[in-house]
């Protein structure tokens, strides 16, 4: 076999077990709640230790790549994707999982980094038409099976499985790539821009803990004012630093573009709506609907299998139907699918969701190869690595944004809304007594079935019953929110990418399909 074909089964390894590490975990949160403990903010930080680094990496993995070499990097990040999932695997507390998880964040920003541009390099022509196919479509068998992969790991073996799988997987795929893989860099790299990586970074930090602790130090605390503060300053000064480097790492003047803005908008709209919603559906599936992991990534594969079977075709759409009218009929799908999922009850069956699930993955298989394909078709050739990269980066910021923003007004409101109809039951007495305090700090997690079997029968019904409703009516309020986020993110794409703003290799006007 050509070398070349063995750089991308090297590069399709890697991404695989990267892409299939962010949905796996969705499914086996419950499980690593009761294994270590962990609170609300500690599920949250599972999911965003891992999206934060990845979109704070990316674009200065992808410089040092230019600088140091595209093989050498990819064969690191592989490295420490393997070495921290062990850890993840190993983790005894919630800290040791979430400092494992940022770890793997790194990893998985260098491999996502280096991946397209290892391709681009090792073929030429047709080839690598049929190479990026290839490629998109080992993305999409990664989100379709993850859930499902999560779900039978976590049921058969354990949570510590879905990291532990990734071991020999990593082994394998370093090997790989050490023997077979070509090397390549930039000529004109010449230097890594660490001051926007410490500025860019530590402003998404900072926002992120304000979002997530907000409830529990108070919105109005020193703690908290200080935080969302200091991410202005930082962006801020974010901004300005870029604006004056000769090689910045997030070149500014792309959202100049209304195209790129546009798409960019589409990029974190998706992500901060239905993505960022899969921990709360998780949550409701197994610990309020009662099923197991693996029965939950059944249910989920309704959507995912829709998303996998509907991209190829939206991709060949696009030489038909304007590139805008895709990406917003897009997310016009994924608003509809999450109106549709609320409505739901304290007696409601997972059925409530069903036609949602299946909207929502039209929709989300909409989206995805029309944007790549904007993303990276409105810049000079020569700026597409850093166009993929940053509308990367806007995905995984609005993962990371949307479940923290989110999450704090779910905590808030299923918080508030079960003890005022303990309140109304006459049994909030009897329940804060027996459960000595502990029962508010459960709520948003829905781990309260603990606390409920330590219950009298009166106290026990009337918190379950409670609890029950409560969370559906706050998982009801988010849904509508996240409804609303995609639905502006399809007025952005429609209003902003424009058929003037795409670019062709050859130079020739676009096609009609990109108006």
């Amino acid at each position: 076999m050509e070398q070349k074909w063995w750089t991308l089964i090297a590069v399709c390894v890697g991404v695989f077990m990267l892409l299939i590490d962010i949905t796996v975990v969705n499914v086996a949160l419950p499980s690593i709640q009761r294994s270590l403990h962990s609170s609300f903010s500690d599920l949250q930080w599972v999911v965003n230790a891992y999206a934060l680094t990845l979109a704070a990496l990316l674009l200065t993995a992808g410089s040092l790549a230019d600088l140091f070499g595209r093989k050498r990097m990819f064969a690191i990040g592989l490295v420490v994707f393997t070495a921290s999932s062990f850890t993840c695997g190993v983790a005894q507390s919630p800290l040791m999982l979430n400092v494992s998880r940022a770890v793997q964040g790194i990893g998985g920003a260098i491999m996502l980094a280096t991946s397209l541009a290892l391709i681009a390099e090792a073929f030429r022509g047709r080839d690598r038409a049929t190479a990026f196919a290839a490629y998109g479509a080992v993305i999409g068998a990664a989100v379709a099976v993850g859930p499902l992969v999560g779900g039978a790991l976590t049921s058969g073996l354990g949570w510590r499985w879905i990291f532990f799988v990734n071991v020999p997987i990593g082994v394998g795929g370093t090997a790989l790539t050490i023997r077979s893989v070509a090397e390549s860099r930039d000529p004109g790299a010449t230097r890594v821009d660490w001051l926007g990586l410490l500025t860019f970074s530590g402003s998404l930090f900072l926002f992120v803990y304000a979002l997530i602790q907000g409830n529990t130090a108070g919105w109005g605390s020193g703690e908290i004012i200080g935080c969302l503060a200091g991410a202005v300053a930082l962006m801020v000064a974010f901004g300005i630093v870029e604006l004056r480097q000769e090689r910045p790492m997030f070149d500014l003047t792309l959202l100049r573009r209304r195209a790129f803005a546009g798409a960019s908008i589409v990029a974190f709209a998706i992500s901060a709506s239905m993505f960022s919603l899969f921990l709360y559906l998780t949550l409701y599936i197994q610990n309020v609907l009662g099923y197991s992991p693996f029965q939950a990534g059944l249910r989920f594969l309704p959507m995912t299998v829709l998303l996998f079977l509907v991209a190829p075709l939206a991709g060949r759409a696009t030489t038909r139907v304007p590139i805008r009218a895709i990406l917003a009929a897009g997310l016009v799908l994924v608003a509809g699918a999450l109106a549709l999922m609320s409505g739901l009850t304290g007696t409601s069956s997972w059925t409530h969701l069903l036609p949602g699930f299946i909207i929502g993955g039209i929709g989300i298989g909409f989206i995805n190869p029309p944007l790549a394909a904007t993303a990276v078709g409105v810049v000079p050739h020569n700026r597409s690595g850093m166009a993929s990269g940053i509308n990367n980066t806007f995905r995984q910021t609005g993962i990371a944004t949307g479940i923290a923003a989110l999450g704090a007004i779910f905590q808030h409101e299923v918080s508030t809304r079960t003890l005022a109809a303990l309140r109304r039951s006459g049994q909030l007495h009897a329940v804060l007594r027996d459960t000595h305090g502990q029962l508010a700090a459960t709520f948003a997690s829905g781990s309260t079935g603990t606390l409920a079997r330590s219950l009298p029968a009166a106290p026990r019904a009337a918190l379950t019953s409670s609890f029950h409703t409560a969370f559906a009516a706050s998982l009801n309020e988010i849904l509508l929110i996240a409804a609303a986020i995609a639905l502006a993110g399809a007025i952005g794409g429609l209003l902003l990418v424009r058929r003037s703003d795409f670019i062709t290799q050859a130079g020739a006007a676009p096609s009609a399909a990109a108006a």
